[in-house]
């Protein structure tokens, strides 16, 4: 039998806007999935330990404040030494065109920018998040 999926929503860096992560938060449980809202503030060190601690499938990342070449990589690089390649990341804020191929190339296949629809969202990371399968 299949689980919901577990979707690590997080603010990371100086941001204090979070209106956007909290709707997609709410989208996501509205799908069906368990969302663990992290708050603001988040270092990509507490990012990823939520993740291990909550057996987290998705990490969304919600950035406005231009940080995304920053935190991104650092996210990434802590995933791989913690054993957790196979936590799908998408963000979401203000990216320019001219990171996405360097997002793509870490490993970060979905980006969405203001404006994309909650259910491209959602059909997203439905379709990307690594198959759970409870013991039987």
């Amino acid at each position: 039998m299949s689980q919901k999926i577990r979707v690590v929503i997080a603010k990371p860096g100086l941001d204090g806007h979070d209106r956007g992560a909290k709707v997609i938060a709410r989208a996501l449980r509205d799908a069906g999935m368990e969302v663990i809202y992290t708050g603001l503030r988040q270092t990509p060190e507490m990012i990823v330990a939520a993740a291990l601690q909550e057996d987290a499938d998705v990490i969304g990342l919600s950035i406005l404040s231009g940080a995304h070449m920053h935190i991104c990589p650092r996210v990434m690089t802590l995933l791989k030494e913690k054993g957790l390649d196979d936590v799908e990341v998408v963000i979401g804020g203000i990216i320019p065109d001219v990171d996405l191929p360097k997002l793509n190339a870490m490993g970060i296949r979905g980006v969405f920018l203001p404006g994309t629809p909650m259910q491209h969202i959602i059909d997203f990371i439905a379709a990307n998040a690594r198959a759970r399968v409870e013991p039987v």
